[in-house]
């Protein structure tokens, strides 16, 4: 039993595909369920009246050859007893008449002397045949003599129904297209339905009622009076050009959109993103299509042709000549069949709906290869619409619009927004601005060490709105957002001085970028290519510092890219984090003004240095992981240095340290995370050194000239091979940061606690064994180091160094517990007082 529920699913199923049947197939359908009903029609008939009845004809067949007139004779009675197989009583009991002769009456013989009775005038030919032997005949005859189409016609094109039903639906059930199908009814579906198809579409509507009004009242301005039209020419070229960001269309109701719509139609947008990329890459949807039109095609001239040889087969007369005349004792039958009528009106029924079939399937063929269906433009809907980037589809994407655009053109045409970058840029916007509220981002603002009121936004869609309300924000970091659009609202953020815009490509209108050129001071870009710089900051006139990282490799680029600098006047600052092999032409552009250069390469050695002399007033200079051997001696003559930085390089010796006697200027030197090995006593002609950075390198020793530096202020030897520090140290009386962390010291001299400036001193990770009382003269010590050593105890002086607190002292737990009570409770005492 089939029950109500699953006649119900099955009806069901045909209406999700109704979007992709064409009138065409529709009419197929229709054509196809009334050939059934013929054909069913037929075959019951069959079933329940199909049969022929025969009369023997061989007398008429004898007539027929003599060529005489034939005429009705009674046949005698010792004629009708031919038949070896019938008995008397047989014959007497199954004699009939031909043409409606009646049976004579049996009875005794009339003597002959007695006048002979009127008899009626025979009407036909009398057989000699009961009524089982015609039942016999006709079975006989209905397989020998009616033709096969008129037998099994009904059923031939039952078949021939079901195979085309099949081949008219094949495409819906074969697995790899159906399910593409079904996928794109219901992406169909759902975006015809979706809130925002219809937001998109009022937008649409009332752009062009504001285009049509703006359009009209620049019609009534040029039609003013002469008067009035000079006056205003006078007033519009007074005012200069200014390019201000396109009117937000739409009414303020429909810019807002339920949270579960927007992520309901963000959800559609990527659905049909990955549906265009599945189906754009094949065309079997098409192939499926047009070969089963093909196969109707050539079903319905098959059909066509067969069917017109066989239709005036059926007939309804019938010769039949069964070889069983030593059962009837006649050889030649004339049949009729009784179907022979009704079957030939049903045959000519179908032959016409199978040749209106025929005629739509030859103009299905002729729109499948009219045109390029594997093509799809959105050419009018462009036009129509506002959303002008909505591109162009191909393969079973393009066909399945085009089957969709038969039924019904507004269906590609809703779903023609949700291919739009366009329109997803601006759903992502709305959803954006609904999820990051000003409330939600205040959460997110935080102090940095500068001080200064910051917002990082990571990985979203784009630039919340509410970001522009904040005139406090000092500074903006906006990283992989890959859509970003500084709008004119960015002018009430009077207070923003610095931009962060890592793999963040910006675009900016007319009054945005009016506002960034006064305001903003830094700029820090970070790019994968250099095509990703955007161009408008180069034109920054007030930018003071900016910082690029990514790939500036003048040989690979051939042009190093950076647009000119020039412009960049008040530029002080340049930082870049790059592949450089040599410093930029560009960037002797701003040579005049520039203060501070930073080049940090990934490990590509910078060969090309002599541009450097150009910098007149670089006072800071830093050019870290460049693969440098030696000090360029660009560097010397850089006379307003101040700074310079050769950090993680492979400088082996340090010679030309001699040169920097020239730099009156100088005071810090940072030479660490190198391979120096040795220093020269030259070391002693820098007189304007504060800061020596030696670290991470491998000396074994230091030259007494070191210690001549009477400026030195901040020492570095961390991370060496030093064993001793020479006692010369105590020279060194304004130095107030000294570091010797893991060398191999195993002494330290009492010279080194004469340098009662001392703040800060490292001395972990070494050998001593042993801290002097002396350590207890350093009274401005803040921060002391001496965990890694071999130490027993820790001297009772250091209660003497009043500013140094539990925090700061470094050493293991065991060396603690062990001073006295006294002591532990006043270092806690001042940590404590420093947190309150």
């Amino acid at each position: 039993m089939i029950t109500l529920t699953e006649l119900a699913t099955l009806s069901d199923s045909q209406p999700t595909h109704r979007l992709l049947k064409p009138w065409w197939d529709v009419l197929m359908d229709y054509l196809v369920v009334i050939m059934l009903m013929v054909s069913l029609l037929s075959a019951t008939l069959l079933i329940s009246k199909d049969k022929v009845v025969c009369l023997p004809c061989d007398h008429v067949r004898g007539l027929n050859r003599s060529s005489q007139p034939v005429a009705p004779v009674a046949v005698p009675q010792s004629h009708r007893a031919e038949s070896p197989t019938q008995s008397p009583q047989g014959v007497e009991g199954g004699s009939h008449t031909l043409s409606g002769t009646e049976r004579k009456p049996s009875g005794p013989t009339q003597p002959k002397s007695s006048p002979p009775a009127r008899v009626p005038k025979a009407g036909g030919y009398k057989t000699n045949l009961d009524f089982q032997q015609y039942v016999y005949i006709s079975q006989v005859c209905y397989q020998k003599a009616l033709p096969w189409y008129s037998k099994y016609f009904p059923y031939i094109a039952l078949v021939h129904t079901i195979i085309l039903l099949v081949s008219g639906n094949f495409w819906f059930k074969f697995p790899k297209t159906s399910s593409k199908v079904e996928h794109f009814v219901s992406i169909l579906g759902k975006c015809f339905e979706s809130p925002w198809t219809t937001k998109a579409v009022s937008e649409t509507a009332n752009e062009d009622s504001e285009n049509s009004h703006i359009r009209t009242k620049m019609f009534k301005s040029v039609t003013l009076e002469p008067g009035e039209s000079s006056d205003t020419s006078t007033s519009l070229t007074s005012c200069p050009e200014v390019t201000f960001e396109p009117p937000v269309s739409g009414s303020p109701s429909m810019n807002i959109l339920d949270k579960q719509d927007g992520e309901q139609a963000k959800a559609l947008f990527e659905k049909v993103r990955r549906f265009r990329a599945h189906t754009e890459d094949g065309d079997l949807i098409y192939k499926f299509y047009v070969g089963q039109t093909v196969v109707k095609a050539l079903k319905f001239i098959i059909i066509l042709c067969y069917t017109f040889t066989f239709v005036n087969s059926i007939t309804f007369e019938h010769i039949c000549e069964p070889k069983i005349k030593y059962v009837t004792g006649y050889s030649v039958f004339f049949c009729t069949h009784s179907m022979a009528y009704m079957l030939k009106k049903l045959l000519i029924s179908y032959i016409i709906l199978i040749a209106l079939y025929g005629i739509v399937c030859l103009y299905t063929l002729f729109w499948l290869f009219r045109g390029s269906l594997k093509e799809y433009s959105f050419e009018k809907v462009r036009e129509e619409s506002n959303f002008s980037d909505i591109p162009d589809v191909k393969n079973d994407f393009a066909f399945l619009l085009h089957m969709v655009d038969q039924y019904d053109q507004l269906y590609s045409k809703r779903f023609a927004i949700f291919l739009s970058e366009g329109c997803e840029s601006k759903l992502l916007e709305m959803n954006l601005n609904h999820e990051w509220t000003y409330e939600k981002l205040r959460q997110h603002v935080s102090k940095n060490l500068q001080g200064k009121l910051e917002l990082q936004l990571f990985m979203l869609s784009g630039i919340p709105k509410a970001v522009f309300d904040m005139s406090d924000l000092e500074v903006l970091k906006l990283e992989l957002i890959p859509d970003v659009r500084l709008p004119a609202k960015i002018s009430q953020m009077l207070a923003l001085k610095e931009l962060y815009l890592y793999h963040c490509p910006a675009k900016v209108d007319q009054i945005a970028f009016n506002f960034l050129r006064d305001h903003l001071h830094i700029l820090h870009i970070k790019f994968t290519d250099i095509g990703e710089i955007p161009l408008w900051i180069y034109s920054l006139k007030n930018l003071a510092e900016l910082h690029l990282s990514g790939n500036l490799n003048s040989e690979t680029n051939k042009a190093i890219g950076l647009e000119s600098l020039k412009e960049l006047r008040h530029l002080k600052i340049l930082i870049m984090k790059s592949n450089l092999s040599k410093i930029p032409s560009n960037v002797m552009e701003v040579a005049t003004h520039l203060s501070k250069l930073v080049i940090q390469n990934d490990g590509t050695r910078l060969l090309v240095l002599n541009n450097l002399k150009k910098l007149g007033n670089l006072t800071e200079l830093e050019l870290q992981n460049c693969e440098l051997e030696r000090i360029p001696h660009a560097i010397f003559s850089l006379a307003n240095l101040q700074k310079l930085d050769l950090k993680s390089n492979n400088i082996q010796t340090i010679e030309e340290i001699i040169s920097f006697q020239h730099l009156k200027r100088l005071s810090c030197l940072r030479l660490w995370y190198n391979s120096i090995v040795s220093i020269p006593t030259t070391i002693s002609l820098i007189k304007s050194l504060e800061q020596l950075y030696l670290s991470n390198n491998k000396l074994e020793s230091l030259p007494a000239a070191l210690f001549t530096l009477r400026k030195l202020r901040y020492l570095d030897l961390s991370h060496n091979l030093l064993t001793a520090i020479p006692v010369e140290v105590h020279l060194l009386q304004n130095l107030q940061h000294f570091s010797i962390t893991k060398n191999k010291v195993e002494v330290l001299c009492l010279q080194l606690f004469h340098c009662l400036k001392l703040k800060t001193l490292h001395l972990g990770q070494n050998c001593i064994t042993h801290i002097p009382p002396e350590i207890g003269q350093l009274t401005q010590l803040t921060y002391l180091e001496l965990k890694g050593n071999h130490l027993e105890r820790i001297p009772l002086e250091i209660a003497n160094c009043l500013l140094l607190k539990r925090s700061n002292l470094i050493i293991e737990d065991l060396l603690f517990d062990h001073l006295p009570t006294d002591i532990k409770e006043n270092l806690t005492e001042q940590d404590f007082i420093s947190i309150v």
